[in-house]
This record gives structure tokens, C-alpha cells and sequence, in this order.
């Protein structure tokens, strides 16, 4: 009699390999919520970061497909980062790519890109219907939903998308999966790109987080300045509790010089190369340049090993699930059913 293949049920969005690098050896890891209503625990490292069915999708043949695919990619990465430990660093071109690519996945792979998503796109929505006013509702529903609804359905639909923050719109797992893996090739070359300075920690140590892979500002950009991956001047993952990898802004080292100079191109090839690559020995300087970036990309959860509380910073963020806000006047206005704009 043959067995029935059995399905993963708890899917990590951060994963378990990697959090081990801040573990004990009973891999119990210290889980401090952002909320501050909540108090620190140690769980075992295999019930953090994690929800069910975050990954199964009902029309694949094996409905956890995406999880054994993650698999693979993250015991390649963790190999990477033994090698790192060992110091097999820089890495080869290849072993370059792919790290840059699994930095990238882990970036953009969490619940936070999820709900962010479903933010803008209840956002987009409640602006359209409701800079159309309530006359025009059944032309919105006949072009985006494709059905002549009943006036009923009208109401409802209204006052679904004009309620505070939009309507109700649910990011499913394929899609999630979709923009997951197209966005992360996407990132891939902003990262692989980049110098590279692996941090080893002696005395000092690192924490981790839901959301482990910062964007540090440029000096002089201005607070409400937004920050992505092509703009940074930096992007901080710390490996282990020990080991650091900073990742810095190539420009610094050709400014004045053209996208069209030749030079470009050859510093590209350096660096993919590992010739501008370093390591450098972890200070409390550096320490808490990782620590306070770490924190500050966390979502709702800051991670450590056990011993190592004193080296989490004082001021968490309040947890938000939201890495980015649409801004301006029209988000939060009421409508009140007169259309914004004249029909003529």
C-alpha cells in the first residue's frame, strides 16, 4: 500500500537554519515582541517566524511545491554562510549570486510584503470609488469586477471601499509566491553589485529579526526620504550572532565618473569578482550600527540568542506590518458621495 505524501503545514518566513545561527545548542532562541505589552519568550527556533499554510497553494499538485523549493535555496545559503564562518570569503562569483539572490528572497518573502500589498491595493480602491462618488459606483463595478450589480450590491460595495483604510482585499498565497520570486530577481543585482564587508564579532554580538535585511539611509537623505534597495548606502543581514554582512554603496567609490564610462563596467567586474570585498573585525561601533538597523526594519519581532539581551536596543519601533505607506491628502479624506471632479 502506498503512503499519501505528506504536506508541510507550518511554513517559516525566516528559516529555521538561519535562526540557529542565534540559538542555543537546544535551539531555544529569546523572541522579544515589539509590542511592549507582551513579554520576551524563548521558544524553540522551530515555532518562530513561522505561520500555517503561509506557502500551500490548493492548485499545485504538491501544495507545499514552494516550500521545498525554499528549501533548497536556503541550504545553499546556509552552506554560503558556513563557508563564510570558515572563511571562505569573498565568495566565488556563483556562490556571489546566489547569496545575493536568497538576501533579496528573504527581503521581500515575509508577511509584511503581503499586507503591504493588500494596503495599497485597498488604498487604490477606495480613492478610485471614491473620487467617483456614489453615482458612479456601478460603472466602477461593470469595469474592474465585470458584472451589473443590483443597487444593493452598489451600497455595499461602497461602503466597503470608502470605510477607513479600504476594503477588505485579500494577497492570495500564489500571488504572494508570484510577486515573491519576480520581485527578488528583480533585487538580485542591486545586491550582487555591491561591496561587500563580512564583520566577524568577538566579544560583541548581533541580534536578528522577522525582517532581518536592513536598507541603511544615505548621511544626508531626509527623514521622510523613502530608501530601496538601488538607493541605499547600504543593506546590513547579520549571518550569526557573530557574523555580519555589509553590503555598501558601490557609488562611493566612482563618484563623478559617467554611467557610460568604461570604468563603470570594470569596477562592476571587481566587485563581482570579490576584489573590493573585505573583512574587517566587529567593534561596539559596528556592533550597534547592525543591532540599531536590525531593529529598526523589524516587523513585530526582534530575535536573539539567550546571553545576548544586552545587546538589543533600548528604543524597539512599535510593530507595524506596513514597509510602505502611501502618503498625501487623498488617503485619509471621507468621501461623501458627490464625485470629486465635474463628469464633463
Amino acid at each position: 500500500m502506498t503512503g499519501k505524501k505528506s504536506t508541510a503545514k507550518l511554513h517559516h518566513y525566516v528559516p529555521q537554519g538561519y535562526l540557529r545561527g542565534f540559538a542555543t545548542s537546544q535551539e531555544r532562541i529569546r523572541v522579544v515582541p515589539l509590542d511592549c505589552s507582551r513579554p520576551p519568550y524563548t521558544p524553540r527556533v522551530k515555532n518562530v517566524a513561522a505561520q500555517n499554510h503561509f506557502h500551500t497553494v490548493g492548485e499545485f499538485e504538491e501544495p507545499d511545491a514552494f516550500e521545498k523549493v525554499l528549501s533548497e535555496v536556503e541550504g545553499q545559503a546556509l552552506s554560503i554562510i558556513r563557508g563564510f564562518a570558515n572563511g571562505e570569503f569573498p565568495p566565488s562569483e556563483e556562490n556571489r549570486w546566489a547569496f545575493a539572490h536568497y538576501t533579496a528572497l528573504q527581503s521581500v518573502r515575509g508577511p509584511d510584503t503581503r499586507r503591504t500589498i493588500e494596503h495599497l491595493r485597498a488604498t487604490v480602491v477606495r480613492l478610485e470609488v471614491g473620487v467617483g462618488g456614489r453615482k458612479n459606483v456601478g460603472t466602477w463595478i461593470q469595469n474592474n469586477l465585470g458584472f451589473d450589480p443590483t443597487s444593493e450590491q452598489e451600497d455595499r460595495i461602497w461602503d466597503e471601499a470608502t470605510q477607513p483604510g479600504g476594503p477588505p482585499i485579500g494577497f492570495s498565497n500564489l500571488a504572494h509566491i508570484q510577486n515573491t520570486v519576480e520581485t527578488a530577481i528583480e533585487l538580485t543585482p542591486y545586491l550582487a553589485t555591491r561591496p561587500w564587508t563580512l564583520v566577524r564579532f568577538d566579544r560583541r554580538s548581533l541580534i536578528t529579526s522577522d525582517a532581518p535585511v536592513s536598507l541603511v539611509r544615505r548621511p544626508d537623505d531626509e527623514p521622510w526620504e523613502g530608501v530601496g534597495f538601488a538607493t541605499a548606502w547600504g543593506v546590513t543581514f547579520p549571518l550569526t550572532r557573530k557574523l555580519g554582512l555589509l553590503m555598501s554603496d558601490p557609488m562611493a567609490m566612482l563618484e563623478g565618473v559617467g554611467a557610460g564610462d568604461p570604468r563603470v563596467q570594470q569596477f562592476r567586474e571587481m566587485v563581482l569578482a570579490g576584489r573590493i570585498d573585505r573583512i574587517q573585525s566587529g567593534t561596539t561601533a559596528m556592533e550597534k550600527f547592525f543591532n540599531t538597523h536590525t531593529a529598526e526594519s523589524a516587523r513585530e519581532y526582534v530575535f536573539h540568542h539567550p546571553e545576548d539581551e544586552r545587546y538589543v536596543p533600548v528604543n524597539l519601533p512599535e510593530p507595524d506590518l506596513l514597509n510602505i505607506k502611501p502618503m498625501g491628502g487623498l488617503v485619509d479624506m471621507d468621501f461623501d458621495g458627490e464625485p470629486l471632479f465635474a463628469s464633463d
